[in-house]
């Protein structure tokens, strides 16, 4: 699952850059990540060196989702890289797709700092960004025209300010990022559930959610569309998304964003670090279990009239694996990465591709699902 190239890279991240990164602020790390990412891909010569370094290619792994070719399952998740500035680099690194944001409707500074920690132990992270972002306009307009090397989603959710609290107000947050974004990337991923903004999630509730689905079916649908779920309902209120759903012509689901039940993953073992503080949601290996059995559920559910994108704990093409024999046709990491190095896109794709052939799937797309039928 690794090659030669992979391996070095792998020691010298676990044993030279790890201790150096995790000794320091986190989000110190990762604003200096996203400007060497952001230089890397202003040059031809920089991108084919990071290409020849991680990507890995295999035609097994390509697939054409609702219109959308996907050369390999590995996105980058939402959250990343909040102001889309790493458009013309991760192509390069070996990730199929990204998804840009969460981009709201108006620029947000986010909570106050720190709003970033590491859980060494439980291979997790605490975030508290709280939406961090330039806002619809101004990213939009630095987008308008361009041409990407891979599918873009753009993540929308309302702007983190008491200004949005309220049903309407919230909701025409929301409208201004999918109305300036109509003619920019793939798809439209509609966070409902970050975890960390003013005045909660009441976009999970039913009752408002069709409020704002309504809003947004009314409008001309330019390219598919994505609900990003939290991990923490129930499955009452995973049936009723689902209705609303297929009611409002959504593509499909994100599973899962954070989870703020640290009570529930405590109790299970999933965190064994101290924490820091009480704010945030967790991401990585804690949120994987959540991540597995809600793809399960939805996909038993719905069969093949969703598609799944799987989020949470995949550090290793096995994880990978897992969620797609469970029903995720595509896939997205951050943590996993932070925790194991840039070369895990590429071990992954590798991987999945190795435990294709080994199962005797001739692409990827014959896998989804497959365990859960």
């Amino acid at each position: 699952m690794k090659s030669f190239k992979s391996d070095i890279i792998r020691w010298k991240y676990k044993h030279i850059l790890k201790p150096i990164f995790f000794a320091q602020d986190p989000e110190k790390v990762h604003d200096r990540m996203l400007a060497f990412g952001k230089m890397l891909g202003k040059f031809a010569l920089m991108r084919k060196i990071t290409g020849f370094l991680f990507n890995y290619k295999n035609s097994i792994l390509e697939q054409t989702i609702l219109g959308i070719n996907f050369k390999n399952p590995i996105g980058l998740a939402t959250g990343f890289d909040k102001n889309a500035e790493l458009t013309k680099i991760l192509p390069s690194v070996g990730f199929g797709f990204e998804e840009i944001g969460s981009i709201t409707g108006e620029y947000c500074e986010g909570n106050p700092k720190p709003r970033l920690w590491r859980l060494p132990k439980s291979e997790s992270l605490i975030v508290y960004y709280g939406l961090k972002n330039d806002g619809a306009e101004k990213i939009s307009k630095r987008l308008q025209g361009q041409k990407f090397n891979f599918p873009i989603g753009v993540s929308i959710a309302k702007t983190n300010s008491e200004n949005t609290v309220e049903t309407e107000a919230g909701i025409a947050d929301y409208l201004k990022v999918y109305k300036a974004f109509q003619d920019i990337g793939d798809y439209f991923t509609i966070n409902i559930s970050c975890p960390n903004a003013f005045g909660g999630q009441p976009f999970t509730d039913s009752e408002r959610l069709e409020f704002l689905l309504k809003e947004i079916y009314a409008l001309p649908k330019t390219k598919p569309i994505f609900l990003k779920m939290p991990p923490d309902i129930s499955t009452k209120q995973i049936d009723e998304i689902i209705i609303l759903a297929e009611k409002y012509d959504v593509d499909g689901f994100i599973c899962t964003n954070l989870t703020k039940d640290r009570d529930l993953m405590a109790s299970k073992g999933k965190i064994v670090d101290e924490l820091p503080t009480d704010k945030g949601g967790l991401s990585g290996k804690v949120v994987e279990e959540f991540s597995n059995e809600m793809i399960k559920y939805i996909y038993k559910k719905t069969g093949k009239k969703f598609i799944i994108m799987g989020v949470g704990g995949i550090f290793s093409a096995e994880d990978a694996y897992k969620k797609i024999l469970s029903g995720a046709s595509l896939l997205q990491i951050i943590t996993g990465m932070i925790f194991e190095g840039p070369q895990l896109i590429g071990e992954i794709n590798r991987g999945l591709a190795e435990f294709l052939q080994r199962d005797g799937f001739k692409n990827i797309s014959e896998a989804v699902g497959a365990s859960n039928r």
